[in-house]
């Protein structure tokens, strides 16, 4: 019999393939793009909300209605901006979690478990805190799942303007926890926010999208054909009373992202590099600008403090997310047989956990959805996601820039590339090819030295060989 092969542990965070690396990069290059245009909609938009000669400006242009009311569909601008511009997020986050799942690090069972342990973690804790403060403090349960969302574009947003440079896997695990976290997100709205279903619209929707995979299926090509299509599938989704970005989500998960025989990307990949830009630079964005607007005062700062809704939003962001995130990668690491790579320390880990602490864009919708009807608390709410996703920012970017000399040695070895081939030198150390230029490299260099030292010496032995120790200044002695 043979002796069974032993496994080495997993490194968590360690080094990321190649491709992993190449399409994590892409992916957060348009994101941190996408998060800078989110902050200025949302400085925008609170600016505008408390200038008292604008505010009822943005009153009007946010609920001004248009569309088709004989489709159930004359909304406000505001409406559109939630329920419409978002199904483009969600499409995005519908592909990135495909591609996760079939080519990415949700693929192998083994690297699944960090990020969805920690995503799970990360929102069942804020969960628990804001009940805990609301039990205590007799305010209402309603907004219990307000605190568990992740925004990543806000978070890489606050990376981009503190100027961190945080290695690859860390910024790769941010990313998929939450791709992770928009799925959960997805199901939470899906699920309890669903009050009544009209079944001859979902139904349509649903026949919808077998049409849309059949499509795909039988290699339909065109937007012309499912751009169309896609709207009638959202159309009937928000009329069925399941929220309309449901309908997003699920398009994405029919692409397919795994690569075929010729192909250097996936169709879901190239509809994603298109789609992402929409999403990521006027979709968010959009949305952020007609739901952000809440006037803020002292008094209503105050407020957020002492009332056990608003108080529970803020500590499930602040305290809640760190905790979970952080406790969930420390218990798989603990139960499992990875280990955590040599380069980082857990203090790296918390610190990425606290900026997962920033929730904005889902949070905020699902803030509009937990007490729809009730706009004063909506927007107290809506206050308590901004004040608790600064604070989340201000201590990451604290806790980042503490270890952010570590980071950026970390990140040029990672970046380095002295054979100028356009890959990394650590993707090339096994390759003999890589080695022959790097002696071809050094052999020009070595040569170069060699020339420069024969100059020198030259130089010197003619000054030394002057008659009389002269210099180079008349007869003078030297």
């Amino acid at each position: 019999m043979t002796a069974p092969r032993a496994t080495s542990p997993r490194k968590v965070f360690g080094r990321l393939s190649l491709p992993e690396r190449n399409y994590v990069a892409d992916a957060l290059r348009t994101e941190t793009v996408g998060g800078v245009l989110l902050l200025v909609a949302a400085v925008t938009s609170l600016i505008w909300a408390n200038t008292p000669a604008l505010h009822d400006s943005y009153e009007s242009v946010s609920h001004y209605h248009l569309g088709p009311g004989a489709l159930g569909l004359n909304l406000s601008i505001e409406h559109w901006a939630a329920d419409g511009l978002l199904a483009v997020f969600f499409f995005v986050a519908g592909i990135e979690l495909k591609r996760e799942l079939v080519a990415g690090e949700l693929k192998d069972p083994r690297a699944a478990a960090l990020p969805v342990a920690a995503a799970l973690c990360g929102m069942a804790a804020p969960a628990l805190v804001y009940v805990v403060t609301n039990l205590t403090g007799g305010g209402s349960l309603d907004g219990w799942a307000v605190p568990t969302a992740t925004d990543i574009a806000f978070a890489l947003a606050v990376l981009a303007v503190i100027g961190t440079s945080l290695p690859n896997a860390l910024r790769a695990f941010l990313l998929t926890l939450a791709v992770v976290d928009d799925l959960f997100a997805i199901l939470i709205i899906a699920v309890f926010f669903t009050e009544s279903i009209d079944f001859a619209a979902l139904g349509g929707a649903v026949l919808g999208l077998v049409v849309f995979w059949l499509l795909l299926r039988a290699g339909v090509r065109g937007w012309y054909v499912y751009v169309p299509l896609a709207l009638v599938i959202w159309a009937l989704m928000y009329n069925s009373g399941v929220h309309a970005t449901i309908a997003g989500v699920a398009m994405g998960l029919m692409l397919r992202c795994s690569t075929r025989e010729g192909e250097t990307h996936s169709p879901g990949e190239q509809i994603e590099h298109l789609v992402r830009p929409l999403s990521a630079g006027l979709a968010v964005p959009l949305f952020a600008l007609f739901s952000a607007g809440v006037v803020i005062s002292g008094g209503a700062v105050a407020d957020v403090f002492t009332q056990p809704e608003t108080l529970g939003v803020v500590l499930g962001l602040v305290v809640g997310k760190t905790v979970g995130i952080f406790g969930g990668t420390w218990l798989t690491v603990r139960f499992t047989r990875a280990s955590l790579s040599e380069d980082l320390a857990w203090a790296d880990v918390f610190a990425v956990a606290s900026l997962a602490g920033i929730g904005f864009t889902v949070s905020l919708l699902i803030g509009e959805l937990a007490f729809e009807g009730d706009a004063v608390l909506t927007d107290e709410i809506k206050a308590a996601v901004l004040i608790g996703s600064v604070i989340a920012a201000v201590l990451a970017t604290v806790l980042l820039k503490l270890r952010n000399t570590k980071y950026r040695l970390m990140y040029e070895y990672e970046e380095r590339d002295e054979d100028l081939s356009g890959v990394p030198d650590i993707y090339e150390e096994d390759d003999p090819a890589y080695h022959l230029r790097m002696a071809d490299i050094h052999e020009r260099k070595a040569a170069e030295h060699r020339r420069m030292a024969a100059e020198k010496a030259a130089a010197r032995h003619g000054l030394a060989e002057v008659p009389g120790g002269a210099g180079n200044e008349g007869d003078r002695p030297a």
